[in-house]
């Protein structure tokens, strides 16, 4: 199995939001045109996890000044600036059939050095609770049950501090 980590192109869109379709339940997916924003505003920000060529899962986010977690206009990039010292991730993926061989791990891990690369202070997510172990493992604090209800399901705010 050939892996290779990069950042995204707008040629993957069709296959990022297959996988992000398949991959979450109900309205928590982000829409085709939520994935081709994040694409277009910060490719920095957005990587893919290739497997034998193939687009396996990604992670995208976000950067900001001030960090809202529970603002749904930002899942939009609405608010984003590259410049910003604080990373907000809105997906961590992979596609079912490559799920279990520690890809999200993989992903997470590269991610983490390419903020930290770039100066971030610090990288937030929203996750659901059986979650929590996994980023907890990467270094991430929890903060607070979220007030978000996005895709009407119960969120949890972490933060890594770089």
């Amino acid at each position: 199995m050939n892996t290779v980590i990069r950042n995204v192109s707008a040629a993957d869109l069709d296959r990022c939001y297959a996988i992000e379709t398949v991959a979450y339940e109900g309205d928590e997916a982000a829409t085709r045109e939520k994935i081709a924003t994040r694409i277009a505003a910060w490719p920095d920000g957005f990587v893919v996890a290739e497997v034998d060529g193939v687009v396996a899962g990604f992670i995208n986010s976000g950067a900001a000044f001030d960090v809202q977690m529970s603002d749904e206009a930002f899942k939009e990039l609405i608010g984003h600036d590259p410049k910003g010292p604080n990373v907000v991730i809105m997906s961590v993926v992979v596609h079912p059939g490559y799920q279990g061989q520690g890809l999200a791990k993989r992903l997470l891990a590269e991610f983490v050095e390419r903020m930290r690369g770039m100066d971030k202070a610090t990288i937030h997510l929203m996750c659901k609770e059986q979650h929590i172990p996994l980023y907890a493992g990467f270094g991430f604090a929890y903060i607070k049950p979220s007030e978000s209800e996005h895709g009407g399901m119960a969120w949890h705010e972490m933060i890594l501090t770089l």
